[in-house]
């Protein structure tokens, strides 16, 4: 869950709250922490309750010079009708590749059915950490099936974590 290895940049479109496209060296200009929540698809009941928890605790995440910032492997139609639907105070990328993910070591349940949620990638958060000269994955959770997600509450103690 923790270690930390140089973060993979990315450049990706965001319909949701920050600039457009959204990049980790554009978002390393302005935070301490980037908590990136690779979701495995717009489908899913979790995935969906994880992106509203994250943007309930945005004040948590602020008072720690952190942004979480949602990562949704499907197209741009999809992922605007989460924007619109939940209002995220934080960026909605779309990676409907699902490169970022891969870059960031998300896994793939079955890569032969990737393309099928329920098959497809699970699960992860990253914390990367930009105060030093590259930024660096300090910290991650990699789900084990679908409904494997981490609280809030278990993404800011491993923030926290890395902050000290």
């Amino acid at each position: 869950m923790s270690g930390t290895q140089p973060a993979p940049e990315f450049e990706l479109p965001n319909v949701g709250a920050g600039p457009d496209p959204c990049s980790l060296a554009t978002l390393s200009g302005a935070e301490s922490f980037v908590v990136l929540l690779f979701h495995h698809d717009d489908e899913c009941h979790d995935c969906r309750a994880q992106a509203k928890k994250a943007g309930e605790r945005f004040a948590a995440l602020r008072a720690r010079d952190a942004v979480a910032v949602s990562v949704l492997p499907r197209d741009r139609e999809r992922a605007e009708d989460w924007q619109e639907r939940f209002d995220l105070p934080h960026p909605l990328l779309v990676d409907p590749e699902g490169t970022a993910g891969a870059d960031y070591g998300q896994p793939v349940r079955l890569p032969m059915f990737a393309e099928l949620p329920v098959f497809g990638r699970l699960p992860a958060v990253a914390i990367v950490d930009t105060r030093g000269a590259e930024p660096e994955v300090a910290w991650t959770y990699r789900g084990r099936s679908t409904w494997d997600h981490p609280s809030m509450t278990t993404v800011l103690e491993g923030l926290d974590s890395v902050r000290e």
